[in-house]
């Protein structure tokens, strides 16, 4: 009997030092993933400190490196990232819904579950091909910000579908069987108890999906993103009614990593310092998304009470 307790307690002790061992291998790969990100990021703003001015973020790109700026790349990424939030959150929410509440569990959601996993690995260039003959040509968007906004949906898409289901499975399931013991129906459950308390990581997995959307490239460029553009799309709004205007569609557009591309691939060493400022907004932004994403998670969790 005390061999088997020694054996117990052999056997606990080297668990633990598996899990310690694998905890320590994790925070090093974090740190070392955080270094190599911090040392990008302050070589950028070392770079580009010269260049990151108001004026650099009112003025329109130009032939001189002293007076380029980058306002029509951040407008147009605005109203990219704009399109692409309004036609991917709705689709990808509802989607993940239907499959992990609705959809019976067959061999046809086993390949639908497989494919939408399988898509969020697909390279972003092949989401540009298939925009570009399907919404420049097919439908005749053209080369506009519709076409962008609707190609970044689609490549977000299967990130936010996964982030969604994984953030409904979270929900126990005795909140569930609950809210049907007391006579609500399936919808009445996940809109008033499923959604609130899976709202955190939902969320999270939106702006992930986002963040990865203002750093693409490839896909802008196959369907006809412009490296120049030397003025603004029509604004949304209008001082009359109806107050909304829908032209800044089917405008020509640019975002900011292609205005970095463009700046870089430029012989004058000058250029180099806009696209060195270029590539730590686009670095702000996209940490500002994520740490976004992290707040509205840790205060939703804060007020939910299981």
């Amino acid at each position: 009997m005390a061999d088997q307790v020694q054996d117990i307690r052999k056997l606990i002790r080297q668990h633990k030092l598996r899990d310690h061992a694998f905890a320590l291998l994790g925070l090093v790969c974090m740190m070392v993933a955080v270094l190599i990100l911090l040392g990008l990021f302050i070589n950028l703003a070392i770079d580009g400190a010269s260049r990151l001015t108001p004026d650099f973020f009112t003025s329109f790109p130009s032939r001189h490196a002293e007076r380029a700026g980058i306002l029509s790349a951040w407008v147009g990424t605005t109203l990219v990232m704009l399109v692409t939030l309004i036609a991917a959150v709705p689709v990808g929410i509802s989607a993940a819904i239907y499959l992990e509440e609705y959809a019976r569990k067959n061999w046809i959601t086993d390949l639908i579950e497989v494919n939408v996993t399988n898509l969020a690995g697909v390279p972003s260039i092949v989401y540009g091909l298939l925009a570009l003959g399907l919404f420049v040509y097919q439908f005749g968007f053209g080369q506009s910000i519709l076409s962008a906004g609707l190609t970044l949906a689609l490549l977000v898409l299967p990130v936010i579908i996964v982030a969604t289901r994984e953030a409904l499975r979270a929900v126990p399931r005795n909140i569930r069987e609950a809210a049907y013991a007391l006579g609500a129906t399936r919808w009445q459950m996940i809109q008033d108890h499923l959604l609130p308390y899976s709202f955190g990581g939902i969320m999270t997995g939106v702006i992930i999906g986002m963040a990865r959307a203002i750093g693409e490239t490839a896909p802008l460029i196959t369907i006809g993103a412009l490296s120049y553009i030397a003025f603004l799309p029509p604004s949304p709004v209008t001082e009359t009614a109806p107050y909304v205007n829908f032209e800044w569609l089917t405008s020509a557009f640019t975002v900011l990593p292609i205005q970095m591309f463009n700046w870089v691939s430029r012989p004058e060493a000058a250029f180099l310092k806009n696209a060195a400022a270029t590539g730590a907004v686009i670095i702000v932004m996209t940490l500002l998304m994520n740490g976004t994403a992290i707040y509205l998670r840790y205060q939703i969790r804060k007020k939910i009470k299981w």
